[in-house]
């Protein structure tokens, strides 16, 4: 069959085989630095430290956009990938796709546990913040009542 497809052919399914391995990988590393962050969460949850927190699910959050945009960008592509090369796969693709999905699994495992322990953490606060005990619940304001008047001038 590639006898039969001429030049222009053959070079558009190499740029669609360049782009998508291209795209594939670029997947890869956003899912690498997802994992990357979900771990320095992990070590701000157990240590407590709410403005890291915060500033790593803000970072998550535009990682997380990052990958769904290269999604977007993969899934037509891989179609025109397989009705470039119906059958066989080229060289390295399989690894790829292989790694990807095992990265996949590992960050929906550790986002999970992630999440379990932020749980945790949040239910110890409860607790803590329920034990907590007002010093001045017992005791009388001097606010509470309004004052008598003691002097009385007749003098007006």
């Amino acid at each position: 069959m590639s006898g039969n497809l001429s030049r222009a052919e053959l070079d558009e399914r190499v740029a669609v085989l360049k782009r998508f391995r291209e795209l594939l990988a670029r997947q890869r590393d956003k899912f690498h630095d997802y994992l990357e962050l979900l771990d320095r969460q992990k070590s701000d949850i157990e240590s407590g430290d709410v403005d890291a927190l915060v500033a790593h699910v803000e970072a998550e959050q535009g990682i997380v956009a990052e990958i769904f945009s290269v999604q977007k960008v993969i899934e037509p592509l891989e179609d025109l990938y397989r009705m470039a090369y119906q059958g066989a796969e080229p060289e390295g693709l399989p690894e790829l796709r292989s790694t990807l999905n095992t990265l996949k699994e590992e960050v929906a495992d550790r986002n999970a546990e992630n999440r379990s322990l932020l749980k945790q953490r949040m239910e110890m606060l409860r607790h803590q913040i329920m034990t907590v005990s007002n010093p001045y619940a017992k005791k009388r304001s001097v606010y509470a009542t309004p004052a008598e008047p003691t002097a009385l001038d007749i003098k007006g």
